[in-house]
């Protein structure tokens, strides 16, 4: 009996030890969530994009500025070349190409050769130069002979304007060949069956259509070569009807290139077209531009015209602007709540370009917002505590 009562004892003494254990461990432990910043308390109304915040004072606001500027048509459009600066390469010479000495896209000089052809035409001029030198020394030594014996009475006068005739006749075949051989291209020093077809001016080889070995049909065929002068190219752009009011004729605008996004270029407008696609209803406009030399055919580039009057919108803080589901918004306060909460209201915008760096990191409200009216300045961190 001894043994058991100093068991129970024992026990009751190790179980009063426990809980005093545990009772000073519970007073010494911190409490950290007690200790953390109340979080906001986020209560939703009917309306998805209403809701009411408490501890307001955590998202700063920022008022709406004013921002002045000619309303803006943005389209697209090809750069090609200038008509008019667009030089043909010919040959009057028909025959077969025996060398070819610029390629497309090369940049070559004037007087420049570009190929060179064994022509026929030019072997038969050559044939009818040298048989006219003949004819026209035949005819000039007639004359002399004629014009003595005239003088001594041996030749009645007629003879002699016989004699006068022929060589003022052989002396213009004699010249018209020479012409033919200057118009074919052939130097009359040089006389052989191959001419050279040289650069009438400086530019780009914009288009080839003869290859080494190809026939050469003189004016009757294509164009071996085309030289373009890419100093200045056009800008084809596509302007819908309902935006016509846009563009004018002598007026400037903006062009940018996808592959220099930090380059503006200025582009005057040199002819709005009478006639309208009658599928797209779209007119073109084209734009002359110079050409600083990245410019290059067929490039696409973002054409921007400005209109005539000048419209006021809204400008906010970027981080104001909440790109959400393909849309822009911004939060608004709502006045009526209490000092300890405010209601917040999600507001789709129509948000612009990001303004020059005058006007600070803002940007451009397009439409939903109007100059004075005040927002959330850190729409994600609202975003982000409404989501909570």
């Amino acid at each position: 009996m001894k043994y058991r009562s100093s068991l129970a004892i024992s026990l009751a003494l190790i179980a009063g030890l426990a809980s005093f254990l545990l009772s000073s461990c519970g007073k010494g432990k911190v409490d950290a969530a007690a200790e953390a910043p109340p979080q906001p308390q986020v209560v939703h109304e009917q309306d998805a994009g209403a809701f009411t915040v408490d501890h307001p004072e955590r998202f700063a606001l920022a008022t709406a500025g004013e921002y002045k500027a000619a309303p803006e048509l943005n389209v697209t459009g090809t750069v090609s070349p200038d008509v008019s600066r667009n030089i043909p390469v010919i040959s009057i010479a028909s025959g077969r190409v025996v060398d070819i000495r610029a390629r497309l896209g090369d940049t070559v000089t004037k007087g420049q050769i570009l190929m060179r052809i064994q022509s026929a035409d030019i072997a038969q001029a050559f044939s009818d130069y040298r048989q006219a030198i003949a004819d026209e020394t035949l005819a000039r030594a007639q004359l002399d002979r004629s014009k003595l014996l005239y003088d001594k009475g041996a030749i009645a006068q007629k003879d002699l304007e016989v004699a006068v005739d022929a060589a003022a006749k052989a002396k213009a075949t004699l010249e018209t060949t020479i012409d033919r051989l200057r118009v074919l291209g052939a130097d009359i020093n040089q006389p052989a069956a191959i001419v050279d077809i040289r650069a009438p001016a400086s530019g780009v080889i914009t288009d080839q259509q003869v290859t080494n070995a190809a026939g050469v049909q003189g004016l009757s065929g294509p164009n071996p070569f085309t030289i373009s002068d890419l100093s200045h190219v056009w800008v084809m752009c596509d302007v819908y009807e309902n935006d016509l009011s846009f563009v004018r004729l002598g007026e400037y605008a903006d062009i940018r290139l996808n592959a220099y996004p930090n380059l503006v270029l200025k582009g005057r407008i040199g002819n709005i077209s009478p006639i309208l696609d009658p599928t797209l209803r779209t007119a073109k406009v084209r734009l002359e531009v110079r050409n600083p030399g990245m410019l290059r055919l067929g490039m696409f580039v973002t054409a921007t015209f400005y209109g005539m009057k000048k419209e006021v919108h809204a400008a906010v803080p970027a981080s104001a602007v909440l790109h959400l589901h393909d849309r822009d918004w911004v939060y608004v306060p709502v006045a009526g709540t209490a000092r300890s909460s405010a209601r917040f209201q999600r507001v789709e915008v129509v948000a612009g370009k990001m303004l020059p760096a005058s006007f600070g990191e803002r940007q451009e409200i397009m439409a939903g917002l109007q100059a004075g009216q005040q927002v959330v300045a850190n729409a994600l961190e609202l975003t982000s505590t409404v989501e909570q």
